[in-house]
């Protein structure tokens, strides 16, 4: 939220139309919280666990709203994304090299979700073989970025939206045949752990909730939709510009609600789904094992349904992962590669996963907990960042942001620490 706003003309109105104009970066950087990671992660948890982590869900997505609006602020005020912003104030190569060597790691992790994830889903709705279905998932993908490429953000933004709303159809079916317990709903927003066991799973989820590359994804998609701000001068132009600034600001924590509204109903649903329907049926900690148990609990519809929203969020995420792969590189590195090229950085790691034949879903859920280990590189700079006078002018975050912001920070490190203690020391 900007503080000390400077006095300016008052906007101009802006109708329906020209509002609904200026959504869409979260909703596109939304997906990224929809992938089958999310879907592995709450579905264990839920089928393991019950109704245990649900405040892990609920506070994972206030968090988010908080980091997403926060990245896209810096992207429209600033013209430029987290990993460009990054990669000028890093002035040691190495360092930079290194920087960008965790992000990229991340971003490996991240394919390896989505990419099984499409793998997973073609293979329960049409028998395809999981390797396979991995590299129709990622040709799609490629298809889906040459929209973005060639046609611009817009069209980019519906295919998108159109596939998040195949994800939200797919995975809240389910619970309007067999509801939750609201007892046990109410019950699992208080925050506790069980064992080892849930706060690995407690890790996974935050690191689906809160991803890296969602953190630097959001700042370049509005950079990309909004263009850079002007300079700060008391001009007429400079005047024009705070006008407009502070319409997109609003625009865009209408977005950011919108965005993290549907994707925390959506992970939420996900979890009450296994929970109500999943708990102590054998096999259910697999995606497959999970459909077929719906199939038989809930009837092949709701199965269909589940397949149907795990293969758009396989679409869906992985293109979006792919565009904040190729940012972090030309951020960071200062280059940009052709497109089919830094496409394959991130997919060979994941076929090579489901050429092995490693579990799908143990490699959905492991690879969430690599991304919560990355949160802290991207979100620590983005806090420090928005709370800097030089770097976002007028649109500096209040001091109440920053706190906010440095408390997310903390929790989601410590949480990182505990788990990290408690499995070297097999507490």
């Amino acid at each position: 939220m900007p503080k000390n706003e400077p006095a300016a003309t008052a906007p101009p109105r802006v109708g329906p139309s020209r509002s609904l104009w200026l959504l869409g970066p979260a909703l596109v950087a939304g997906v990224a919280y929809l992938d089958p990671g999310n879907v592995a992660s709450n579905m264990t948890a839920g089928a393991q666990y019950g109704y245990l982590l649900v405040w892990i869900v609920v506070v994972g997505n206030v968090m988010a709203w908080l980091i997403q609006y926060l990245s896209a602020k810096l992207g429209v005020v600033t013209g430029q994304s987290l990993p460009q912003v990054l990669g000028t104030r890093i002035t040691r190569p190495w360092a930079r090299r290194a920087y960008w060597l965790q992000a990229e790691l991340v971003a490996m992790a991240t394919d390896l979700a989505e990419v099984i994830g499409g793998a997973v889903a073609l293979n329960l709705l049409f028998d395809v073989p999981l390797l396979l279905g991995g590299v129709i998932t990622g040709a799609v993908s490629m298809i889906l970025l040459t929209v973005q490429s060639r046609r611009g953000p817009r069209p980019f933004e519906f295919v998108i939206v159109g596939l998040m709303a195949i994800i939200t159809v797919g995975f809240v079916a389910g619970l309007f045949l067999a509801p939750p317990d609201p007892a046990g709903v109410v019950g699992g927003l208080v925050p506790r752990f069980e064992d080892t066991g849930s706060v690995l799973l407690a890790a996974s989820i935050l690191g689906a909730t809160i991803m890296p590359h969602a953190i630097y994804a959001h700042s370049s998609l509005a950079r990309d939709r909004f263009g850079a701000a002007a300079d700060h001068a008391p001009t007429e132009a400079a005047r024009t510009e705070t006008s407009r600034i502070r319409r997109l600001l609003t625009a865009t924590r209408w977005d950011v609600s919108i965005a993290m509204l549907i994707a925390g109903s959506v992970n939420l649903s996900i979890l009450l789904l296994a929970a109500a329907n999943l708990a102590g049926v054998a096999g259910t900690d697999s995606l497959e094992g999970a459909h077929a148990a719906l199939a038989v609990g809930l009837g092949p519809v709701v199965a269909t349904f589940f397949a149907v929203g795990l293969l758009a969020s396989g679409l869906a995420s992985t293109s979006v992962g792919a565009y904040a792969g190729a940012e972090i590189m030309h951020g960071l590195l200062r280059v940009r590669i052709p497109l089919l090229a830094r496409r394959l950085v991130t997919l060979i790691p994941a076929l090579v996963i489901l050429g092995v034949g490693v579990d799908p879903t143990l490699a959905l859920v492991l690879s969430q907990v690599v991304l919560s280990f990355g949160i802290p590189f991207a979100l620590v700079p983005l806090v420090v960042l928005t709370a800097q006078r030089h770097t976002l002018g007028a649109w500096v975050n209040r001091t109440s942001t920053t706190a906010a912001g440095v408390i997310a920070s903390v929790l989601l490190i410590a949480l990182n620490g505990a788990l990290l203690w408690l499995v070297l020391t097999g507490a």
